[in-house]
């Protein structure tokens, strides 16, 4: 059975990466109960670069920390009505950008909202697991832990 062929077990939290984005670490809720991906975000701005629309955003990546935010920039993709787990509806903007999750990185769609009372960052829904994955419910951080303020104080330093 080759890698791409292996069965990937997931917990119902673990930590992943959106490298387009600037986010080397981030602990992602796996929501099997959930359609779409959502990502934390603030200070949405829509503007058109050479006839592009894309969308500028503000990200906590860190739980807890509202002091540490990372500026990130994507092609918009859709927008689209999305229902919460409250019932409540809500357009977001919609972008397309890799994941890396235990050293696999594939794209996966987003939509942007502000999860800042949200525990966890980004939520990833069943669109972004795909057939060569499971998740274990009862599990957590089965594809390693990362520690935030480390990578991203090593990148604080690298951007000096």
């Amino acid at each position: 059975m080759s890698k791409k062929d292996q069965v990937l077990i997931l917990g119902w939290r673990e930590w992943v990466a959106l490298p387009d984005l600037g986010l080397h670490a981030i602990k992602a809720k796996v929501d099997t109960g959930a359609r779409t991906s959502a990502l934390h975000a603030f200070n949405i701005d829509l503007y058109e670069d050479d006839g592009i629309e894309m969308v500028r955003f503000f990200v906590h990546p860190i739980q807890k920390n509202q002091n540490f935010q990372v500026e990130c920039i994507a092609p918009l993709k859709d927008q689209r009505q999305v229902t919460d787990s409250g019932g409540h509806k809500e357009l977001r903007y919609v972008i397309e950008t890799d994941v890396v999750v235990a050293n696999r990185r594939y794209p996966i769609e987003l939509t942007l909202t502000d999860r800042d009372t949200m525990l966890f960052r980004i939520l990833l829904g069943r669109s972004a697991i795909d057939n060569s994955m499971m998740v274990d419910p009862g599990a957590s951080f089965i594809c390693g832990k990362l520690n935030t303020n480390k990578v991203y104080d090593l990148k604080s330093e690298v951007d000096k």
